[in-house]
């Protein structure tokens, strides 16, 4: 989190800077109803209203692998099949949430924020529905408001069943929070890995049960010295399980121990993956989500740490053989290249999500240092939720049905492929005969404004409204899982995977409710998956684009430290996307 000294891009440090950042998008010029649009804040919930028939032709045209949309040229037979196809799908119930799953606090010796602050950050500052406190689960010196224990580091294990827990449990019985989620998980160094976000919710989320089951996953998947917990407890443990915290086969044993005693009550996200080199073969990532399915179904492609002069905090050489272990407009290498790992896991049909998280530790420290931006302020997970409580919360990311953004891009998503009988959206499947055509509708919705700020740390609104410049409609092969000790079982790429169309503002129309809607059709021949890629940017773009794939991201190395903190600001914001999850399509002959 020191500053590095790197190359500056020079285009982004000049306070001219503002004015760029405004790109041309739907809700600009092309958007009548544009002074009605809603001025949402950043972490308001999603209007759950369904995508609206656009009004004119878009898409691609068939050499590009579909029709354009003609609506209002649809003959019955297409209307009844609509009208059918309706019927099948019910409206679903919930709704939108915002959300954050990793975020430090004083209880992580790396962080310089308490546990009041950062919630008011998350929920009054940046208007979040939920988040989970993450802080790291090691020897750490600190309560949660900044205090050290008079006894020197513990186990987090009891700082979050004695401090952090309680706090949070106190804050939502007194009122404090109304209507927000708030969980008290913990990010695992995994063991020859990095590092795993994880939640135990147990029967009763933060009960003594859980928390204890907590202190246990500590004991047994650490090399925390065994003094350090309840002999009692030890020795119990210790009739049931052993200790295993030092190979590849012992973090598997740790997913296969949360599946075992929570299946559907835990769940362990893959965090930065690709910050540090060597860290994961394709192999054991496939490992450990066949070990637990429903327990290892999320990568941190939408990495925090993005205050960092390295952003995302990637800060391995800038080398070529380490071009997997940058980042990619803000997002790791896994999720960013096309037809990459995380194409090649959902190419097998793994129903595997991308999140997008802040890992915040402190925005800025001692005038010197960067970190991160605050939960809700940048990266922002939208989760649709059916129900108010944590469970909820933990459903709606199993189920797929979310994406992430960075600078608040779009606040608002409806992506389905609508067959002849059903409609699936984001995560689900859909079903049908080989030479179907299906009907892809993609609705989104840019807000007012986003957190960009000049200077940063002055509370100066720059006012400024996300722009989408393009939408990406990427396209993958599902051919079927790899059997383990097969060499397909070592493959991290996905052959198949393109950008099967590429949609602008001359593509989409504006709905009444201020929404940029498309539609696109083709024929479903194979079993396939669809999924989004939007950003601010043009498709070549110096230093950031080339043919619509973004690049590496470059280094800052201001040395006056306010200048440089207002250059990483703006490298972040001049360079907004989002990433939607897959929605399957299974074609049977």
């Amino acid at each position: 989190m020191h500053p590095k000294q790197f190359r500056i891009r020079t285009a982004l440090v000049s306070s001219a800077l503002i004015g760029a950042i405004f790109l041309p998008s739907c809700s600009d010029d092309s958007n009548p109803n544009n002074a009605t649009l809603a001025g949402d804040d950043a972490g308001s919930t999603i209007d759950d209203a369904s995508p609206q028939e656009p009004g004119r032709d878009a898409g691609k045209d068939a050499a590009n692998g579909g029709d354009k949309d003609a609506t209002p040229g649809e003959d019955d037979a297409g209307r009844d099949a609509e009208a059918d196809a309706d019927a099948e799908t019910p409206a679903p119930t919930g709704r939108w949430t915002t959300g954050d799953l990793h975020a430090h606090t004083f209880q992580s010796d790396d962080a310089q924020v308490s546990l009041q602050a950062l919630l008011d950050l998350a929920f009054t500052k940046y208007g979040l529905d939920w988040m989970t406190v993450s802080n790291h689960l090691r020897l750490e010196g600190r309560d949660n408001t900044g205090v050290s224990y008079p006894g020197g580091s513990i186990p987090f294990s009891k700082g979050m069943a004695n401090y952090e827990a309680p706090f949070i449990k106190a804050q939502l019985d007194a009122g404090k929070y109304s209507g927000k989620v708030i969980f008290s998980g913990f990010e695992w160094d995994i063991p020859t890995h990095d590092h795993g976000g994880i939640g135990i919710l147990g029967d009763v989320p933060m009960s003594a049960t859980s928390l204890k089951a907590v202190n246990q996953f500590e004991y047994l998947f650490t090399n925390r010295d065994a003094s350090l917990f309840d002999p009692a407890d030890v020795a119990a443990w210790n009739e049931k399980d052993a200790r295993a915290y030092s190979t590849h086969a012992d973090s598997v044993a740790a997913i296969k121990w949360l599946k075992s005693h929570f299946p559907t009550t835990s769940y362990m996200a893959i965090n930065h993956p690709s910050r540090n080199t060597g860290k994961y073969t394709i192999a054991q990532l496939r490992e450990m989500n066949d070990a637990a399915p429903d327990i290892v179904f999320a990568l941190e492609g939408m990495v925090g740490g993005q205050m960092e002069p390295d952003r995302g905090g990637y800060t391995t050489a800038y080398v070529k053989a380490n071009l997997p272990n940058r980042t990619y407009g803000g997002v790791d290498y896994m999720v960013a290249k096309l037809g990459g790992v995380w194409d090649a896991l959902l190419g097998e049909g793994r129903h595997i999500w991308n999140i997008a998280d802040s890992d915040f530790h402190f925005q800025t420290a001692q005038g010197i240092y960067s970190s991160g931006y605050a939960p809700g302020e940048y990266a922002k997970n939208h989760v649709f939720v059916d129900g108010k409580d944590i469970f909820a919360v933990l459903k709606g990311f199993r189920s797929g049905k979310a994406f992430g953004t960075y600078g608040d891009l779009i606040d608002a998503l409806d992506f389905t492929v609508k067959g002849k009988t059903a409609t699936a959206d984001m995560g689900s499947e859909l079903t049908g005969k080989a030479g179907d055509e299906i009907e892809i509708k993609i609705r989104f919705r840019s807000p007012d404004h986003n957190n960009y700020e000049y200077p940063l740390g002055s509370g100066n609104s720059a006012s400024v409204r996300p722009n989408v410049n393009h939408v990406d409609l990427i396209v993958g092969d599902v051919t079927g899982r790899a059997a383990p000790g097969t060499a397909a079982y070592d493959v991290a790429t996905n052959s198949s995977t393109k950008v099967l169309a590429r949609f602008t503002k001359n593509d989409w129309t504006v709905d009444k409710d201020g929404y940029c809607v498309v539609s696109y059709k083709v024929k479903a021949d194979k079993s396939q998956y669809f999924r989004l890629r939007g950003t601010n940017l043009g498709t070549d773009v110096a230093g950031e684009t080339v043919n619509g794939e973004p690049l590496p991201d470059a280094k800052i190395t201001v040395t006056e430290d306010q200048a440089r903190f207002d250059a990483i600001n703006a490298r972040n914001y001049n360079d907004l996307w989002f990433y939607s999850n897959p929605v399957f399509v299974t074609v049977t002959p």
